[in-house]
């Protein structure tokens, strides 16, 4: 056991010892950080451009496709790919619904009939 109580100047270096690590270890949190935010930042750019057109299908392979809709739309379920402008037009000729929320037959200029 130590018989000397530990000076003022040994408490202020036990201090700077527990500060130093605190800083390396929060040092070590903003370069995770910063490289998460780089690999964010890439993945953003390498992602390709959202489609134009949509697709809604059906619940399986048999039932003919829900909806038609602008690339983006917010009421395009989960089972919706990405299609071109013809294909876009075809659907909507073909009898598909377009979707009442992005009016994709009004972008494409499509007029029933």
């Amino acid at each position: 056991m130590n018989d000397h109580p530990a000076s003022r100047l040994d408490q202020l270096r036990f201090l700077e010892r527990v500060q130093l690590a605190d800083l390396e270890r929060t040092r070590k949190w903003i370069a995770a950080e910063e490289r998460r935010d780089a690999e964010r930042q890439r993945g953003e750019q390498a992602r390709p451009p959202a489609p134009d057109w949509l697709i809604e299908l059906g619940l399986n392979r048999e039932a003919p496709p829900n909806a038609v809709h602008v690339g983006g739309c917010h009421m395009a379920g989960k089972r919706s790919r990405g299609i071109g402008r013809t294909d876009a037009l075809r659907w909507l000729a073909e009898g598909i619904p377009a979707c009442t929320h992005c009016r994709p037959d009004s972008e494409l200029g499509y007029l029933e009939g």
